[in-house]
């Protein structure tokens, strides 16, 4: 009987012991699954905080919402993220009383319309009112038929900066039927105003029309003399709301992918192609018939207002893209490594493969997106020059270098944006001083080394790094265009390289 009670007992101890013991595993288990959700937790806030802080960290931010994160930016936030029940918030809706409608057509290529993209989502937040998504220029030289959500992912632009403005795809059902008819207002605004010009006098035409166009956008507001902040929603515009597509961008991490496995590469912008020579002029290299085809060029365009140009005089100006010629000699005496891979940005080259040789001879390694990839790759965007410079775009953004051999939009704004992305590698030539010394030594009045230590000497301070903009009041074309600068919004990366603007001056 006492052997039965001890056993009795010591199976209810050990019961109780092996129910303590689970007890024990079963509180590890839970304790150690209550730490993992409290750590996504915490890794959760602290990424919100963050963001709130936005303003305040780095170069991809410039407000507090994640407008800017992308799938293959942050491949495992993304995937730590995708685990938890919540959607990244996105920016609260502005609330603010809507004075009317906006509505813009913008003129020129890819990175003309641009940069009037950001300046006219930057004047309908000033001035209260909805902006519709900009169409986009098709009756220019180039007959591009593309739409703004052929280039540009609409969807995130109207939700990225929707805590600043609203963006509607197309005017409200109750205004459509007039606008179809055409019944509103439309006029170009004064080139390089500042805010109080719209405030004054195109806010008042909005109120009393209820449905405005701007139908010229380009260069409409001024490089200097506005507010700090509305220099910042530029910026934000242009380096968080704009993105491509997906397709494009797609595409653009293949082409990059493909020249980084080879090694580093340069982007040559080398702007000679038919229309650029025909619209400034510039024929220098070129052989009789040339120099005629392309003048019947530009008078074929009645819109190009300059007919008779004297294309040396104009050369010597420092006005004229170099020539495949002295764009090779130019970057050997730069010191570029002739090994280096030389994608080339531009559209087909005036003279083909026989101007290109010049080039070819010395870098043997330049390519082109057409032979980096199939012809069925770019099918999308064939006889779509848009889409293919933002291609191109997107490629000059990673490159190690950039070169433009001419300083037009495609140059300005992707300096602007290397200089945003922290002031990457951005050569600006002198072509004026450049045609001087190139002249000079090939009629033999400079040695080589003369020649590449004069060149190398002149372009020390042009290679995108931190400087103030030039300011000339009164010459708004002569200063120093805002998005090729936008040093407003470049404070933290000037601070992080330990340079100051007069460093630089």
């Amino acid at each position: 009987m006492n052997h039965l009670l001890e056993m009795k007992v010591k199976f209810l101890g050990e019961t109780k012991i092996d129910k303590f013991k689970n007890s024990l595993v079963s509180r590890s288990r839970m304790s150690l699954w209550m730490i993992r959700v409290m750590t996504i937790l915490l890794i959760w806030s602290c990424f919100v905080h963050l963001v709130a802080l936005g303003g305040m960290w780095g170069p991809r931010l410039l407000k507090g919402w994640p407008c800017w994160l992308s799938h293959h930016e942050f491949p495992m936030a993304a995937q730590e993220m995708a685990s938890l029940p919540m959607k990244i918030a996105l920016p609260p809706k502005r609330i603010y009383q809507n004075n009317g409608y906006l509505m813009v057509s913008c003129n020129g290529g890819l990175n003309q319309m641009r940069a009037a993209i950001c300046d006219m989502v930057t004047i309908a937040r000033y001035m209260n009112v909805t902006l519709i998504v900009p169409e986009l220029d098709k009756a220019s030289f180039w007959n591009d038929p593309s739409e703004f959500k052929d280039i540009f992912d609409v969807d995130h632009f109207i939700t990225c900066l929707r805590d600043e403005v609203r963006i509607l795809k197309a005017v409200p059902p109750r205004l459509r039927r007039r606008v179809e008819l055409g019944v509103y207002h439309t006029m170009p605004p004064v080139s390089w105003s500042n805010m109080s010009y719209y405030q004054d006098q195109i806010l008042p035409l909005v109120k009393k029309h209820k449905v405005l166009q701007l139908n010229k956008t380009d260069t409409r507001l001024a490089n200097n003399e506005l507010p700090v902040e509305v220099q910042k929603l530029r910026c934000r515009v242009n380096f968080n709301g704009l993105r491509f597509t997906p397709k494009i961008e797609e595409l653009g991490r293949r082409v990059v992918k493909i020249l980084r496995e080879k090694g580093p590469f340069l982007v040559l912008h080398l702007r000679y192609e038919m229309d650029m020579l025909a619209f400034s002029g510039c024929s220098h290299g070129c052989n009789r018939y040339e120099e005629e085809e392309l003048t019947r060029m530009r008078y074929a365009y009645p819109w190009w207002k300059e007919k008779v140009i004297n294309s040396e005089l104009k050369r010597k100006e420092g006005l004229c893209p170099l020539t495949p010629e002295e764009t090779a000699l130019t970057l050997s005496a730069l010191g570029i490594d002739r090994n280096v891979q030389i994608y080339i940005a531009a559209g087909e080259i005036y003279g083909g493969r026989r101007r290109l040789k010049a080039l070819t001879d010395v870098f043997p390694n330049v390519v082109r997106k057409e032979t980096l990839l199939d012809s069925s790759d770019l099918s999308f965007c064939q006889n779509r020059s848009s889409q293919m410079a933002a291609l191109d775009y997107l490629i000059a953004l990673e490159s190690d270098i950039f070169v433009p051999t001419y300083y037009g939009n495609m140059a300005k704004v992707v300096e602007g944006h290397r200089r945003f992305l922290g002031f990457k590698k951005t050569i600006e030539l002198k072509r004026k001083f450049l045609v001087d010394l190139i002249d000079e030594y090939y009629e033999g009045l400079l040695s080589w080394e003369v020649f590449s230590t004069r060149l190398k000497a002149s372009h020390g301070t042009r290679m995108g790094g931190p400087k103030k903009r030039l300011v000339i009041p009164s010459k708004p074309k002569e200063e120093n265009y805002f998005y090729a600068n936008p040093y407003e919004c470049l404070q933290l990366l000037r601070e992080s390289n330990g340079t100051s603007l007069k460093e630089t001056m």
